[in-house]
């Protein structure tokens, strides 16, 4: 399997795991998970052709570590970035004084006025490095990080989880909770 349709294929599973299941007809359980063998018969069916084998190594190689497998490797799910509701169970953890959200330029008057909202996500995704937030920040173009004083919102009652690949997340940051503004 080539790099290019790793890629491919990879995009793809985000859209069926993250956001359309019904595209390919499967169904997600209540906490995402999908049978792995129908998912790739129904992926297959869809012209994109992978085996296990070849899903084992798109979810080991995997740069943003986006999805996971169960024990078994029966089932798999990505790791968070849902648009539709699903139960990840993830328990709150306390966080590190401080993450980093990265963003386009042009979405930072907005965020500077009306704080971190999810939009159509379950959750306001942070990273834990100013890098990471730079790579996510540089996917919508001119790149900005902000600042979120992570150890404030939880010493204020605010819930924080991590998910499987590292990935800090929160319901909301409030604009009193972001500190400063890099741009690069």
């Amino acid at each position: 399997m080539t790099e290019q349709d790793k890629k491919r294929i990879g995009k793809f599973l985000s859209l069926i795991l993250r956001h359309e299941p019904q595209k390919i007809g499967i169904e997600l359980d209540e906490q995402g998970w999908a049978n792995v063998k129908e998912l790739i018969e129904k992926c297959n069916k869809h012209h994109y052709h992978f085996s296990m084998e070849d899903l084992i190594e798109i979810v080991e190689t995997n740069d943003k570590q986006r999805y996971s497998f169960n024990e078994k490797r029966n089932k798999i799910r990505a790791n968070q970035g849902h648009s539709i509701d699903i139960d990840l169970a993830l328990r709150p953890v306390e966080p590190p004084e401080y993450l980093y959200h990265g963003t386009a330029t042009r979405f930072v008057s907005s965020i500077m006025e009306q704080g971190i909202l999810k939009g159509s996500r379950q959750y306001v995704h942070l990273s834990k490095d100013k890098e990471t937030a730079t790579k996510v920040g540089s996917r919508h173009g001119k790149p900005s990080i902000l600042t979120i004083m992570s150890g404030n919102m939880y010493k204020d009652g605010i819930l924080f989880y991590q998910s499987n690949n590292g990935v800090w997340l929160t319901d909301y940051v409030d604009v009193k909770y972001i500190s400063k503004l890099l741009l690069l």
